[in-house]
């Protein structure tokens, strides 16, 4: 048996929870195991309940767990807290107490969905790249001052700094799963200006002599960012620090058509965590009109990295891509001639598709 630690979360993060679960629950009649899930509060949810973004009994649950589903934490009325207590520390609390240091984001084309892409059909030929972003270093994790009066003027600072280990485990992070796929990663840096960046690429360069069937190249990232848009299908294995990953793994979401699609893995020494990289939404909550996708392509993410059932991993991918040729769409990914879902009907749909395999 398998245990995961179900975090609903903040904005629409319970409906597209709740779609995500009833695919899981199919997925692993599929694979023949049991899944035991546990909820447990985080974000915003866990602020108006406990007063902590992040509580004791949810990162023990975490611990202990297999691997933790979360939907999505924050939202405008929390904007006020105090920084210490703001719903996104619940996502950098458990990356930090379990030791998730590398973020998995692929980002894949759906066929059915190329003409949302705002680039040109031709520029989307064999996009299928893997974002990997260090989540446990970098400025995001660095000394930093909210605020400081300096001869007479208000000034704040955050530090980027980082270890030759830190890098060091998620270049090779980044080779091995290129090893796997098409054997080439482009480390992104902006090393001309940062020493920290400096630091980063002479890292990558000796790791790198260890992987000698793979092909690593070295890309500033203002350059990076310019050819996911003009040539994305150059690109295989991309590994980047903490607050270059965060901006390009956006950047290269609008590929797809939509940030609704996309999934997400962080992995590391402890139990992994999966989510969506969408947010939480909450203009749209309770409206059922939430794209439930990219939580369920977590889920799916859930199952081949952590559980280890790649199958059943793939069969949800499979029954995602069905529905969507058949011409189903949420709200987001809405056109005319299309059939337009909610999100309860989108999992319905899906379901039905595993079922009936």
């Amino acid at each position: 048996m398998k245990t995961i630690t179900v975090i609903p979360g903040d904005g629409v993060g319970p409906e597209i929870m709740e779609t995500a679960m009833r695919i899981l629950e199919q997925a692993v009649k599929y694979a023949g195991i049991v899944v035991a899930s546990e909820y447990h509060a985080a974000g915003g949810a866990a602020i108006d309940k406990y007063g902590v973004p992040l509580p004791e009994a949810t990162l023990q649950a975490a611990r202990q767990a297999d691997a933790i589903l979360l939907g999505a934490v924050g939202g405008p009325v929390w904007d006020t807290v105090d920084p210490a207590l703001r719903p996104e520390k619940a996502i950098l609390g458990l990356r930090k107490e379990l030791g998730l240091y590398a973020n998995l984001r692929p980002i894949k084309i759906f066929p059915a969905l190329a003409g949302l892409s705002p680039l040109k059909p031709e520029r989307l030929t064999n996009v299928d790249i893997m974002i990997v972003r260090e989540l446990n270093g970098g400025i995001y994790y660095g000394e930093k001052c909210e605020a400081k009066f300096i001869d007479g003027v208000e000034a704040a600072w955050d530090t980027e700094r980082y270890s030759t280990a830190e890098v060091e485990r998620i270049v090779r992070l980044a080779l091995q799963t290129a090893a796997q796929r098409r054997c080439k990663v482009t480390s992104v840096d902006k090393a001309n200006v940062l020493a920290s960046s400096r630091l980063w690429r002479q890292t990558a360069d000796l790791a790198a002599t260890d992987f000698k069937q793979v092909e690593l190249q070295h890309l500033y990232v203002d350059n990076c960012a310019m050819q996911l848009v003009l040539n994305p299908g150059q690109f295989d294995v991309i590994v980047t620090s903490n607050l270059f990953g965060d901006i390009l793994s956006d950047e290269a979401a609008v590929l797809a058509g939509s940030i609704g699609l996309m999934p997400s893995a962080s992995i590391g020494d402890g139990p992994g965590l999966y989510e969506p990289i969408h947010g939480s939404a909450p203009d749209i909550a309770g409206q059922g009109i939430a794209n439930p996708l990219g939580m369920i392509l977590s889920t799916a993410m859930m199952l081949r990295y952590s559980l280890q059932l790649p199958a059943a991993a793939d069969k949800i991918e499979q029954a995602v891509e069905q529905v969507l040729s058949a011409g189903y769409r949420t709200a987001d990914l809405y056109t005319p001639g299309f059939t337009k879902v909610t999100t309860e009907q989108m999992g319905k749909l899906i379901a039905e598709q595993l079922s009936g395999d």
